[in-house]
């Protein structure tokens, strides 16, 4: 808990896991999604100061962190970004708050996404960190975006085979993670490192983790292609790496704006991992936006 200074822990449990999170600041919610392979702890540097203006959570998703990990079911249903996104949509009502702001940095985002989708009513403003739409990137693919995000094809093969591979490679598997590209490692907490670290080497967290992305590559493309002609109305923000993937391959604003009507944002200097690498850039940028919306 020393991350989040003045933060209180929570569990609430959903009509399909029980989420681990924790809250803190005063004034209207704003939930904050970690990406992959991280927890809610990847918000430190950002949260306690967001939480000067706005009533801030930090949630773990299903199967991640301190959340619970149910095992997959044919054909991934219960790690679809529809589930997950009514993990948060349950737990933010439980909190009492049926309106409220959504950032989420890559898988985290992509559950943003679903959770703008499903619930247009609640989610006030969508915050999408370094991803473009997972059905944009899939279609997109060729050889450069397989070599760089190799792991969505390596995590989607049948289980058991990448579950055996990574046990037993835990801390050098989330080193070599979040030390890719220009990310290198000293832009990470070690105490945060060491909580993604705990959290992966449960088997669970590994399988759920996998089931993640084997949703992502079956179940969340069919529920994406439904969505194709009905675009998102609320403002959407997004940030991006200049130094990173998404830079490289993808033209992220005019593929936020394919799926959505209100969409701004920028590059910032940095690689993938916006919260850890560039916080103040972040916060400033998410202080600006969250301004324009009526705080």
């Amino acid at each position: 808990m020393s991350l989040f200074p003045g933060f209180r822990q929570k569990r609430v449990r959903t009509s399909g896991a029980t989420i681990n999170l924790v809250i803190g600041g005063s004034g209207n919610p704003v939930l904050l999604l970690h990406g992959y392979p991280q927890t809610h702890a990847m918000w430190h540097k950002v949260a306690p100061q967001l939480a000067r203006d706005y009533t801030v959570i930090c949630a773990d998703l299903r199967g991640y962190g301190d959340s619970s990990k149910p095992r997959g079911v044919p054909g991934h249903a219960n790690y679809s970004k529809r589930a997950m996104a009514r993990d948060m949509a349950e737990v933010m009502a439980e909190l009492g708050y049926l309106g409220f702001h959504v950032v989420g940095h890559d898988r985290g985002g992509r559950v943003a996404h679903r959770l703008a989708r499903d619930y247009p009513k609640r989610v006030r403003s969508l915050t999408v960190l370094d991803i473009s739409p997972t059905l944009k990137m899939y279609l997109s693919t060729n050889r450069a975006f397989a070599k760089a995000y190799y792991h969505w094809f390596f995590l989607i093969q049948e289980a058991p085979l990448p579950e055996k591979l990574l046990q037993g490679h835990v801390p050098w598997y989330i080193l070599s993670r979040l030390g890719r590209g220009p990310s290198k490692l000293n832009h990470f907490d070690k105490r945060a490192v060491a909580e993604y670290v705990r959290a992966f080497r449960d088997p669970r967290t590994i399988h759920a983790t996998c089931e993640d992305y084997r949703a992502a590559a079956t179940i969340d493309l069919v529920h994406d292609r439904k969505d194709l002609n009905k675009k998102l109305r609320m403002p959407l923000l997004a940030l991006w790496g200049r130094q990173g993937v998404i830079a490289a391959l993808f033209d992220c604003l005019a593929d936020w704006r394919e799926v959505a009507s209100d969409v701004r944002g920028r590059a910032l200097q940095c690689g993938h991992f916006i919260p850890e690498e560039k916080p103040k850039e972040l916060l400033a940028e998410l202080r600006r936006f969250l301004a324009q919306q009526g705080g």
